[in-house]
């Protein structure tokens, strides 16, 4: 019998962000994760990347697993958004927030690495990987998970950092709301004629919402192009050739030439929130609690605030001598993120449905907004906040310091 005080389900991003979080807390922790990430990095980059804001970098750095590999980072120091077929059309800088940088697009690949090295290097922490919980229970007692090598650990709380399909989530059935959002994420790795030029672009045409984002290469881009299923299932049959000349097209050739590397996935879309984040000797971080339309690309950035709040949170109890697995004193957490996740939601749903609405009137009007907005500098930096992350309630960890 291993005993613990925090068993995080989920060895990913936001799993081991809280694991690493929780260093100097004076708690022990287990993370349990059935695959171990790949040691090397591909030659093509990874499909599955993720636009990491200022806040969320902050918090890699002051956990000490920001990657230091600088020639797969991908910072962007601006962005452009606008609607096909339209003058419509918005424009952020990092100058104008007096930052470097608005963030960087970074491979999941490459962030689970650097955090699973330095979770290697912290003896507050013990690994299980790969292994999978095969059985679990809580009580007021604690919290008891059974491993499938046969390994029993107990804890004082059980904490499901398991993605969009949790299994814990499922064992606890906390209830949730969800919804399809009728497309699927399209994703790939292209090369572009033109360079990027450190900028993060995104055309709304019709119903779909296609986004370039920057990687380090100046002429190389992650795609996420949201479309329809049955649309996304046709382009994933196109030849690479065909499908070329399709995203050149779709994206009014902003870029040049577009010319896919690797392998094209598509992903299905659905919103998904907890109605609870926690319960006793429980919680829910990440996309176990709440999964948001990719067309910010805020929801990892979303998940990562959720550790560093839990950390903060049971460090916090830890320190005052209180119980960290009891429901009373988890529901300061619960509402805080709760706040957060659900009008971050309803944002991206709003956005989504203005953007794609067919009507001749409501173009006319979300164009006259988006040129109004980008003449209006303090809207426009109070929107560059946001996709900094430096907008809203924070975790103490990942508040950046000002310049």
């Amino acid at each position: 019998m291993q005993a613990t005080d925090v068993i995080v389900i989920g060895g990913g991003m936001v799993g081991l962000t809280l694991a690493l979080a929780l260093e100097h807390s004076g708690l022990k922790v287990a993370v349990i994760e059935g695959q171990t990430p790949e040691p090397e990095l591909p030659t093509i980059p990874d499909n599955r990347v993720s636009a990491i804001n200022l806040a969320s970098q902050t918090l890699f750095e002051r956990v000490q697993a920001w990657p230091d590999q600088s020639e797969r980072l991908g910072p962007y120091t601006s962005m452009e958004v606008w609607e096909a077929d339209s003058a419509a059309r918005i424009e952020f800088s990092a100058a104008l927030m007096h930052q470097s940088h608005l963030g960087h697009i970074v491979e999941n690949v490459l962030l689970q690495q650097s955090l699973l090295a330095r979770a290697r290097q912290c003896p507050h922490i013990s690994l299980h990987m790969p292994a999978r919980a095969t059985s679990v229970s809580v009580s007021e007692q604690g919290a008891f998970v059974l491993l499938d090598n046969g390994t029993p650990i107990t804890g004082r709380l059980l904490v499901g950092a398991d993605g969009a399909r949790s299994w814990l989530r499922e064992q606890l059935q906390p209830g949730m709301i969800e919804w399809d959002y009728d497309h699927s994420a399209l994703v790939a790795t292209v090369a572009t004629t033109e360079p990027h030029e450190q900028t993060a672009r995104q055309i709304f045409r019709g119903n779909d919402i296609l986004a370039f984002l920057p990687l380090a290469d100046s002429h190389r881009c992650s795609i996420v192009w949201s479309c329809a299923p049955e649309q996304a299932e046709s382009l994933l049959a196109l030849s690479d050739l065909e499908f070329n000349k399709a995203l050149s097209h779709a994206f009014d050739l902003r870029l040049g030439q577009c010319e896919v590397q690797g392998p094209r996935m598509a992903i299905p879309l659905k919103a998904r929130f907890s109605q609870q984040f926690c319960g006793p000797r429980w919680a829910l971080i990440g996309d176990a609690a709440h999964t948001i339309h990719p067309l910010a690309g805020q929801g990892v950035n979303l998940g990562l605030q959720d550790a560093a709040a839990l950390a903060q949170t049971l460090t916090t109890l830890h320190e005052q001598g209180k119980d960290i697995g009891a429901l009373a004193e988890l529901k300061s957490f619960e509402r805080w993120r709760k706040a957060e996740a659900a009008t971050l939601l309803a944002a991206m749903e709003g956005l989504k449905r203005l953007f794609t609405h067919p009507h001749p009137l409501v173009r006319g009007l979300r164009g006259l907004g988006l040129s109004l907005t980008d003449r209006l500098t303090p809207l426009k930096r109070k929107l560059a906040a946001h996709a900094l992350g430096t907008d809203g309630l924070q975790s103490g960890l990942s508040t950046p310091e000002k310049n």
